[in-house]
């Protein structure tokens, strides 16, 4: 029998691991959302074993993308075929579905990006580093404050009538004058809307300082769900913005269509197979002691043989057994 070619995008960051199963049409057929826990590799290997048995069993893995801040560690346990960063898997992806975009604005839990792309190609980018008020986070953490699921939140700040203003430029400060307003009485629905507009004062002050923000923008990231963020976007902007129907996981959709472009033009796929996924994988580290630089070595294994050596400088751990300059191009 005959099965259906699937691509894979894994997409492993600090808070989720985001897996999207796509058909050679580039049609997502499956995406599962998990959280990292901590422990990327026991959550990796139960959403890959989860992803296998909600299609059957029996899906062709004919390719494997991967991106994310683990994606080092992930394309060593799965053997991707292609192994980029973030901005260029989220580049790819809006650029598949939205052709003529812009400018790209996406928000996750833990981090926000900003992507200029001109002439359909990736041209500038930025991204947050020092403070969480621009996040999916901060947003969560005063949702459970004014005890409101954050589901419900972007349609209550859509029924503000008259929105306070929050202090948005440090997640602490937010916090404390978000709890002031309440001392104060202001509705609920005027203070989550100060809230959205506040997270995206931030993002534009910071993330997106002095960038060219021009139509078309797409907004994706968990918290492109947010109606509410949505719409202090458009107001801020003064465009439409764009959410894609999959914009909880357009990393993983990034690689799956960079993995399926490598494998064509390759012919085969280095992926290990599910089976290889009930291997015990560890990881360690030690410091080499060989020079000044006392490089953190990390060494991964799938049960006592040795897969990979990478965090060098020179050159002397960076080995993968099967294939060297594989690893080499991850390092």
């Amino acid at each position: 029998m005959n099965l259906e070619k699937y691509y894979l995008g894994i997409d492993v960051g600090s808070v989720s691991i985001n897996l999207v199963l796509m058909n050679e049409q580039q049609k997502v057929i499956d995406k599962l959302y998990v959280r990292t826990e901590g422990k990327p590799i026991p959550i990796l290997k139960k959403a890959m074993e989860d992803m296998y048995i909600r299609n059957g069993g029996n899906i062709k893995i004919n390719g494997v993308g991967v991106t994310g801040s683990g994606r080092d560690l992930a394309a060593v346990m799965v053997g991707a075929d292609v192994v980029k960063n973030e901005i260029t898997a989220h580049g790819v992806a809006v650029l598949t579905f939205f052709p003529d975009v812009r400018t790209v604005i996406e928000i996750g839990g833990q981090d926000s990006k900003i992507i200029i792309i001109r002439n359909g190609v990736v041209s500038d980018f930025a991204m947050n580093t020092v403070c969480a008020a621009g996040t999916g986070s901060f947003l969560d953490r005063q949702a459970a404050r004014l005890n409101i699921p954050i589901e419900e939140f972007g349609e209550m700040a859509l029924k503000s009538k008259s929105p306070v203003r929050i202090a948005g430029r440090c997640a602490v400060f937010a916090e404390s004058d978000m709890v002031h307003k309440q001392q104060m009485g202001c509705p609920p629905e005027d203070i989550i809307r100060g809230l959205c507009e506040a997270l995206v004062r931030n993002y534009l002050s910071n993330v997106a300082k002095g960038k060219d923000i021009l139509p078309s923008i797409v907004f994706q990231g968990g918290v492109a769900a947010n109606q509410g963020i949505r719409a202090a976007f458009e107001e801020a902007l003064g465009y439409k913005v764009m959410v894609p129907e999959h914009y909880d996981v357009m990393g993983a959709i990034g690689v799956a269509i960079l993995a399926q472009k490598e494998v064509e033009r390759k012919g085969s796929t280095s992926f290990r197979g599910i089976e290889n996924m009930k291997q015990d994988f560890k990881a360690r580290t030690f410091e080499c002691e060989d020079c000044p630089n006392n490089c953190e070595i990390v060494e991964f294994k799938a049960g006592d043989n040795i897969l990979a050596r990478w965090g060098d400088r020179c050159g002397k751990w960076a080995m993968k057994f099967e294939d060297k300059s594989e690893l080499r191009s991850l390092a």
